[in-house]
């Protein structure tokens, strides 16, 4: 039975619809107004305080002003009163800077190294046709001078940071190999840093991952494919021990390349929001993989591990991880300087967020003090970490194998 109402009460009811949505608006209106209102007396009051200290200053004070560093040191204390633990102001030299770690490149002689007891360097790494790979230094040998400044405990900091520059200068370099000095002139060259290194032990693939920068992806995928195609790796140990982190696009094309099709990270913002930042497709990597991992393990580096952990397609050793599970973003201002702030939390794939917790290994192992001051020197002989994470994939090697091979009881012989 159909009912009818009369067009009075259609028009009342119409009415009272547009009340409610009307009272609905003006409270979310008036919601959106306060809160500008309370923003723009705070923004004043702080505009308030800081011409009041500038006017005293500017009357009193009595040694001179450098607007620069004054501008640099506002926006510094402005940044340090959000009471972000990640967050920071970045100068037009230092954004540069920064930039030009992430696209993977650097103006130097090509050397990494480490301070040796003496207060000289010695060298870990020389960078394939760098300078210094062209002047003869190589790896084990120490830099004890730079420019004739002698390097020492005290002065080492700020005599390695002088080693860079712009590119075509140069600069006098005394390195030390069996206890014979030798002097060169090394010219700075723009270079491409690599963040990723890979060998055979045995028959696994060793993939040390340094940081997540523009460039690590294409050294990955090349590194990868050569141990796996051309060496014939059957597992792969990924470390990320000492990784500080680095972009989440990075991370996430490496980890399209080794997980299946599914979510890899995500955000959550401010206003309680999630937005899936990066997925992966179907093509996936089907070898056993073991992670490497430490206290010093952060951002990007934990979300790998942990996506690969999420995924069941590697087993965690080490210890826990440093625990950054926040997202910031560069906003890049009109002098060239910009700010750094966190903007979100990202999310591994299925596990929860690990900011303040870390990431925790499925296979604990510690390194004793004495390892971990000499990190840079340990080998697989001496690398606790390293000989269980081998361990770890090589019983997985040794279980697929047994599984891919025929249960003889099931098998019958033909007649001839």
């Amino acid at each position: 039975m159909n009912k009818k109402i009369s067009l009075g009460a259609a028009i009342a009811f119409m009415a009272i619809i547009a009340a409610a949505t009307f009272a609905i608006t003006m409270v979310f209106s008036l919601s959106s107004f306060n809160d500008r209102v309370n923003s723009l007396r705070e923004r004043e009051n702080m505009y308030k305080k800081l011409a009041e200290i500038d006017s005293v200053v500017r009357l009193n004070f009595y040694g001179d002003i450098d607007e620069d560093i004054l501008q640099d040191s506002i926006a510094n204390g402005y940044v340090g009163g959000l009471a972000d633990k990640y967050g920071k102001y970045l100068t037009a030299e230092q954004y540069a800077q920064l930039m030009q770690d992430y696209d993977g490149t650097m103006v130097g002689i090509g050397i990494e190294g480490v301070k040796d007891a003496s207060g000289y360097m010695k060298v870990t790494n020389v960078y394939s046709e760098s300078s210094a790979e062209f002047a003869g230094i190589q790896v084990g040998d120490l830099i004890i001078k730079v420019d004739n400044t002698d390097l020492t405990a005290e002065n080492y900091d700020q005599v390695i940071d002088g080693i860079k520059g712009e590119a075509g200068t140069k600069i006098d370099i005394v390195y030390r190999r069996d206890a014979e000095d030798t002097t060169v002139t090394v010219t700075r060259r723009s270079v491409e840093v690599p963040v990723v290194e890979g060998s055979m032990v045995g028959e696994v693939g060793y993939v040390k991952i340094k940081e997540f920068t523009n460039t690590t992806y294409d050294q990955f995928d090349r590194v990868v494919n050569k141990l796996m195609n051309e060496s014939g790796a059957k597992a792969l140990v990924f470390d990320v021990r000492n990784n500080p982190g680095g972009t989440v696009t990075s991370v996430s094309k490496i980890l399209d390349k080794l997980l299946p099709a599914g979510d890899i990270v995500s955000a959550t913002y401010k206003n309680g929001k999630t937005e899936v930042l990066a997925t992966s497709d179907s093509n996936e990597i089907n070898l056993p993989m073991a992670v490497l991992a430490n206290q010093n393990s952060a951002s990007a580096s934990e979300l790998f591990a942990q996506a690969l952990k999420d995924y069941e397609k590697a087993k965690i050793v080490g210890v826990t991880t440093k625990g950054k599970g926040s997202m910031q973003k560069i906003y890049k201002l009109s002098d060239g300087s910009a700010l750094d702030i966190t903007i979100a939390k990202y999310n591994p794939p299925k596990s929860s967020n690990f900011d303040g917790i870390g990431v925790k290994p499925d296979y604990e192992v510690k390194l004793t003090d004495e390892q971990e001051k000499y990190f840079e020197e340990l080998t697989v002989e001496t690398d606790p970490q390293l000989k269980k994470a081998l361990e770890v994939v090589s019983a997985l090697i040794a279980s697929s194998q047994n599984n891919a091979q025929p249960d003889s009881s099931s098998v019958t012989a033909s007649q001839p």
